[in-house]
């Protein structure tokens, strides 16, 4: 009979410790997310599954063209995944053909699926604050992302982290850039 408790005690502490690390990785460390809509095209798809590096952005800072995941300010627990574009204390311009001007040079750069048709708020210099990050969709025009007034900057604090890769659907399976 003790041997038998022992045996569920040892069960119920290896069960705990596992719940415990797996509770610490998904809070701290990694987690899985889904693509919801089509922002991200070509890059990224709709039911795209990605995990989303959590532990980076604590000893460093997001770097222009990473991937980022980052709490919608006005929706119901729902997260946007956009592409940063600008960084901290720089200025971000597009204009009406499209060109994205960062500290008044033309910004070199492939990611966009087509020619910016609406510059939105960024058809006027945007001055980036000291934390914040002007972020954007490869699907340019069917993106709703800092250009767009209820998205605005983003702040370093709201970003949960980087998508660094993709896992499901298995035939896409790797890394992102």
């Amino acid at each position: 009979m003790k041997k038998v408790l022992k045996e569920i005690f040892n069960t119920i502490v290896y069960l705990a410790c596992i719940f415990v690390l797996t509770f610490l990785f998904i809070t701290f460390i990694a987690q899985r997310t889904e693509v919801s809509g089509s922002s991200m095209e070509p890059t990224l798809h709709n039911e795209d599954s990605l995990l989303v590096d959590k532990l980076s952005y604590r000893f460093s800072d997001p770097k222009r063209f990473d991937i980022v995941i980052f709490p919608y300010k006005y929706g119901n627990k729902q997260y946007f995944i956009k592409r940063v574009i600008g960084l901290p204390g720089e200025t971000v311009r597009i204009d009406e053909s499209g060109n994205i001007y960062i500290n008044g040079q033309v910004l070199s750069e492939n990611y966009g699926a087509e020619v910016i048709l609406e510059p939105g708020r960024a058809i006027e210099e945007i001055t980036l604050g000291e934390d914040e990050y002007f972020v954007m969709g490869d699907n340019r025009n069917h993106s709703m992302d800092s250009r767009d007034p209820s998205v605005g900057n983003v702040q370093k604090e709201d970003i949960i982290g980087k998508a660094f890769i993709r896992i499901f659907p298995f035939d896409s399976f790797g890394g992102i850039r």
